[in-house]
């Protein structure tokens, strides 16, 4: 068992205590009594030797120690116009059995009650433990380096966007930031739920949150604190339970309505047959209503007030949806919402963007084709040496399959071509790299290549030496993502993005995607998803999964916005549903699974609740029940549905 607050372990004790008296009152033998002090006697017991003494005013002991604190929430509760509560029906319940004689019944009654509460306490700090096991990845000091080299302890908000921070082996980064000097590997397990450790060095972004492995790193702060991305992940978890689910406010508003009738039935229960045993003479009156005085239709009516306390179902009900947004959380999948957990369990539609979504957004070389006279290793070497001073993703791309240490002072006059590539001076010879525009522009015979992606030609001293194939290739679970949505019940899937029609053709046909539109403008892919919401089905939803940067307005406008590899995107986390802290589009299957068990356990407690509530109800009324099976019908049932909402918190990704 986790370890109990300090809130929780005085309420423990306080049970002890109380339950500890009430045994020994129930052990504790008749007290004989004279005649003369009759008033003091117990009617209720029967026996030679009597009277005896009543023993109320020592339950009231156990009663205090229990009870004290729900009988003052009722009184103040009342104070302040909030009449009808848990509170009021425990109070009046309780106390009404105190006048009916029911002493060990009433303590008992409000001790069970309280074990009720001290469980639901313990349920609701369970499912609270995974998202505020988040809030141990804020930092709370900040290594500032001064002047003069040394570093001061300083809280992270008191740190300045373009300060330097010094972060050792074993802390946290406490704000976000480039690297100035040092390598190191980062956890990000608190963040994306990914186990393996990030690689970073000079030049490179780190982020807030993550915990520093190996060396030590210095880095200039790029953000403050309270735009940092803990923080605004914070802010989006802390807030998330305030965006009810359609079942969380069906509750909240069927318990402000219940309470209160069930109070008036009871008062009817006792009121009604009182007048009628008092107006009516016992031998016209049905067998039902003669046979009991008016104390016996009081304490049925208490027991009704028991029976009818609605803790199993306000309680159990957001537990279950705030359960599912933690077990979400351990699997880096942040939840604004029960509202966004209940939609996405209904989504028949996901539509997504590739470049960066359901592909890497990095291009990388994929194939070359030199031709005669060339090798593969030349037209690379000769291709890489001519794009050394280019920044372009394709230069990048270009440089990295080079993999090795590229010797400047082979390159000379270098001449950037807009619009169509770069041509140089490499080892003495001209070198042309670029796209067929500019081998038509030197009037090159150039080859077509079969595969998609983007086609990089290369020319050395004026004649053709072939072709690069540069594409962005897919994510390694893209294809098992797609298929697992559709054996979840996703009935279609559509890729959207701004690249040529071929490419877009392949990553569809590879992936197993059902539709695809390619390029597309941003306004474009708005127009797209405003078709697919007018044609949807009524009871479906539509996401929309993308990057979270140049896709915002899309993400608003489905129903569900699901953000990829948001990890610092100022745009994903503010408009998106749905964030997924690492690059990995199966972890959608995975928040659909999780929405879908959420509900289901939902209804499950609603369907028991209502069920074994009304049942105890109806046998309440007409006697049949004691107040044994109200505190079953009320703690039990409490107990049991809470028990089933933290199966929210397992998780089988």
């Amino acid at each position: 068992m986790s370890k109990l607050s300090r809130k929780q372990k005085k309420m423990l004790r306080r049970i002890v205590v109380s339950a500890v008296l009430l045994v020994l009152l129930k052990l504790l033998p008749p007290i004989p009594i004279p005649a003369a002090l009759s008033l003091l006697a117990d009617h209720s017991i029967n026996g030679e030797g009597g009277p005896y003494l009543s023993l109320w005013p020592l339950y009231l002991i156990p009663y205090a120690v229990i009870g004290w604190d729900v009988l003052w929430k009722a009184v103040r509760n009342i104070a302040h116009g909030q009449v009808f509560d848990e509170n009021f029906l425990m109070a009046l319940a309780t106390v009404g059995a105190f006048f009916t004689g029911e002493y060990a019944e009433a303590v008992f009654v409000m001790l069970f009650y309280q074990v009720g509460e001290l469980f639901q306490d313990y349920a609701v700090g369970r499912s609270r433990a995974s998202i505020a096991a988040l809030m141990d990845i804020r930092p709370d000091i900040a290594n500032l380096e001064k002047e003069d080299g040394s570093t001061e302890e300083v809280d992270p908000e008191d740190v300045a966007v373009g300060d330097t921070v010094v972060v050792k082996p074993g802390e946290r980064v406490p704000l976000d930031g480039v690297v100035l000097t040092g390598s190191s590997s980062l956890d990000t397990a608190a963040l994306t739920g990914e186990s393996v450790p990030r690689d970073v060095g000079p030049g490179e972004a780190v982020i807030s949150g993550c915990v520093n492995l190996s060396g030590v790193l210095r880095f200039r702060v790029t953000r403050p604190c309270g735009e940092s991305t803990v923080s605004k992940i914070l802010d989006l978890v802390e807030n998330a339970s305030e965006k009810k689910s359609s079942s969380e406010a069906f509750i909240t508003r069927f318990a402000r309505y219940y309470t209160p009738c069930v109070v008036i039935a009871a008062a009817a229960l006792f009121l009604l047959p009182t007048l009628a045993l008092a107006l009516v003479p016992a031998a016209s009156l049905p067998g039902f209503l003669a046979g009991t005085d008016w104390s016996g239709w009081l304490h049925r009516a208490l027991i009704f007030l028991v029976i009818s306390c609605p803790c199993a179902l306000v309680i159990s009900v957001p537990l279950s949806f705030f359960g599912g947004i933690g077990g979400a959380s351990k699997c880096g999948i942040l939840v604004k919402g029960g509202n966004y957990l209940e939609a996405l369990a209904k989504t028949d539609t996901v539509v997504f963007d590739k470049t960066g979504t359901l592909t890497r957004g990095v291009f990388t070389v994929t194939a070359i084709h030199p031709a005669e006279g060339f090798t593969e290793a030349e037209v690379l070497e000769r291709a890489a040496l001519a794009e050394h001073w280019s920044d372009h993703p394709i230069s990048l791309s270009l440089k990295a399959a080079y993999g090795l240490p590229i010797d400047v002072a082979r390159v000379r006059d270098v001449e950037e071509i807009a619009g169509h590539g770069v041509r140089a001076m490499v080892d003495g010879g001209e070198v042309c790299v670029g796209n067929a525009r500019l081998m038509e522009r030197q009037s090159v015979v150039w080859r077509d290549c079969h595969l998609p992606g983007t086609i990089i030609h290369v020319t050395v001293e004026g004649r053709y030496a072939g072709h690069i194939v540069i594409a962005d290739l897919p994510k390694e679970d893209a294809k098992a993502a797609i298929a697992d949505l559709k054996a979840a019940g996703v009935r279609r899937t559509v890729m959207l993005t701004g690249d040529v029609e071929a490419v877009a053709a392949s990553v569809a046909k590879d992936l197993g995607v059902d539709d695809y539109r390619a390029q597309l403008l941003p306004a474009d892919k708005v127009d797209y998803v405003e078709s697919l919401l007018e044609k949807r089905d009524r009871t479906g939803a539509l996401a929309f999964v993308g990057d979270g940067i140049n896709d915002a307005p899309v993400l608003t406008r489905a129903d569900i916005g699901i953000a990829m590899g948001a990890l610092g995107s100022d745009a994903a986390i503010e408009a998106a549903d749905i964030v997924l802290m690492d690059d990995k589009p199966s972890k959608i299957a995975l928040a659909m699974r999780i929405s879908r068990k959420t509900l289901r356990i939902v209804r499950q407690n609603i369907v028991f609740a209502l069920g074994v509530k009304g049942l105890v109800l109806v046998l309440g009324a007409f006697g049949c029940a004691t107040m044994w099976a109200a505190v079953f019908a009320d703690v039990g049932v409490a107990f049991l549905a809470i028990l089933n909402a933290m199966r929210c918190l397992r998780v089988n990704a």
